[in-house]
């Protein structure tokens, strides 16, 4: 089974300040998290009209497991993650554990 951790940043009350964090501080640190299998990080388009869409970014984060995804969330790298990304995501963050199901 496959996992992956979809983080979802609404948009927050300074995007200039939020990117320059996310790229210096808060991607480093989430490349210390143990037992990824890869990551994928997206800045989500505005609408058509140019007015933004309720998210701002999305993050998907791949493990092999249940178990590997919840111990490196519970490791020390990944508490460190979680608590950047609440501190930054003055918007609003969410975060999705789903079974990735192939078909």
């Amino acid at each position: 089974m496959s996992v992956k951790l979809t983080v979802v940043y609404d948009n927050p009350t300074d995007p200039a300040a939020f990117e320059a964090h996310y790229k210096s501080v808060h991607i480093p640190l989430a490349q210390k998290i143990p037992n990824v299998q890869r990551a994928e990080l997206a800045k989500v388009f505005p609408k058509e009209d140019g007015s933004p869409t309720p998210a701002y970014r999305t993050a998907d984060v791949y493990f092999d497991s249940y178990e590997t995804a919840c111990a490196a969330a519970a490791s020390p790298e990944g508490q460190a993650v979680l608590k950047d990304a609440m501190e930054i995501a003055t918007g609003g963050v969410r975060f999705l554990l789903s079974d990735i199901e192939t078909g």
